[in-house]
This record gives structure tokens, sequence and C-alpha cells, in this order.
């Protein structure tokens, strides 16, 4: 199988996708095996500062060497030379804040998933008909799980992932799953700015097995 399908097999599986930007490569990489000591094992570094690049580059060495089972792709992917960018780093995936055609050619073109950002049913049917197979709903807080409940039967063959509006509490994880989600993508309130800036792996790695958990017993 696959990078691609592993990842389609992976990541619903994983019920939750981590991710996170910090500033300091050493803090990147010990926030990347907290959440690996936790179970996971496809995690979003998010291109959003200068440093990005070659934090995630130093990242990649660490997954090669240590976390041989982690799959690092990338968030925040806007353009084609962002995206080349980073799959010459090694991504194993790029996620981005909308649909973007240039980014879906340059990942087929590496045979490497891309899962589009969408608010719309029409971005979303564009994206199918671009073939995309998972949909990030973005941003969740603002289309909310009523949203997915309503659209869901139009795209049997999509999988969706909520961004943005996710919540730590079992009450709102719960609602996405019954709306029809394969997975939630937690940034901020996961690995939020005060855990990076403390260096709090502990609670990170906590959270994260707690998140976990909850998707376990909903399901």
């Amino acid at each position: 199988m696959d990078t691609k399908n592993k990842l389609l097999q992976l990541i619903p599986e994983q019920g939750i996708l981590p991710l996170y930007f910090y500033k300091d490569a050493a803090v990147s990489i010990e926030v990347l095996k907290a959440l690996s000591r936790a179970g996971i094992k496809a995690v979003e570094y998010t291109n959003r500062g200068e440093a990005a690049l070659q934090n995630f580059k130093k990242m990649r060495e660490v997954c090669d060497t240590e976390l041989k089972e982690m799959f690092l792709g990338v968030g925040t992917i806007k353009n084609a030379s962002m995206a080349q960018a980073f799959i010459d780093a090694g991504a194993d995936y790029i996620i981005c804040p909308g649909l973007i055609k240039e980014v879906a050619e340059v990942a087929d073109k590496s045979n490497i998933l891309w899962i589009p950002g969408c608010m719309t049913p029409s971005e979303i049917i564009k994206a199918e008909n671009m073939g995309a197979k998972m949909i990030k709903l973005f941003p969740g807080n603002i289309l909310g799980v009523a949203f997915m409940s309503s659209i869901k039967e139009l795209f049997p063959g999509l999988l969706f992932m909520p961004t943005g509006g996710v919540d730590l509490d079992k009450e709102n994880i719960a609602a996405w799953f019954k709306a029809g989600v394969c997975a939630v993508g937690m940034g901020s309130k996961l690995v939020s700015k005060n855990l990076l800036e403390q260096k709090d792996y502990a609670k990170i790695e906590s959270l994260t097995k707690q998140v976990i958990d909850i998707i376990k017993s909903i399901r």
C-alpha cells in the first residue's frame, strides 16, 4: 500500500490530527516526540513562520531515525512553490487552508496526499472532481456540526475532518463524529501557545491521550 492510501486509513483510525507550529526547532521536535508517546502516528506541522521549513527538515530527520512510524505532514500550503519546497524536504502529505489547483497538481505529480480546506458545497464538489479524497472543513468553528450533518449524504465517497472549533470536551468531539467526520484536526486547543511556551510536553502528551480515549469511547 502506498503512503497516500496508508494515510487515508491511518488518519481516520487515529481519529485526530494534531497540528502546531513553534519557532524553536528543539521545542517542535520535543512536541513531536510527546505526540508520538501518546500514540499519534500522523502529525501536521503548520507552515506559519519563517522558521517552518528549516524546523520541518530537522523534524524529518528525527522521524527518519527515531520515530520511524510517524507520518509528517505540512499545513497552510498556499501555492505550488511552497508545496514543492516541503515535498523536497520530505513531507508525507500536504494540507491547505483552501482549494488550490496548483498545489493539487504538484502533490499529484509526486503521488502525495493533498487535503484541501473547503467551506462550501461548491468547493467540496470542485475538490472531489479534482481527485481529493479527504476534505478539511475549515474554519470548523464557523461551519459547525450542523453544516457537516447537512452535506454528508451528498458526498458518500469523501472523508471529512473539521479544523478549528473542535474542543477537548467529549460532548463537542462526539457531536462532530455523530455528524459524520472521520477525524478532527486539533491545534491550539490541544497544543496551546501556553504549553509550548512552558515546554510542558507531559501535559501535551496527557491531553492527547485523553482525546484519543474520548474518540475510542464514542465510536
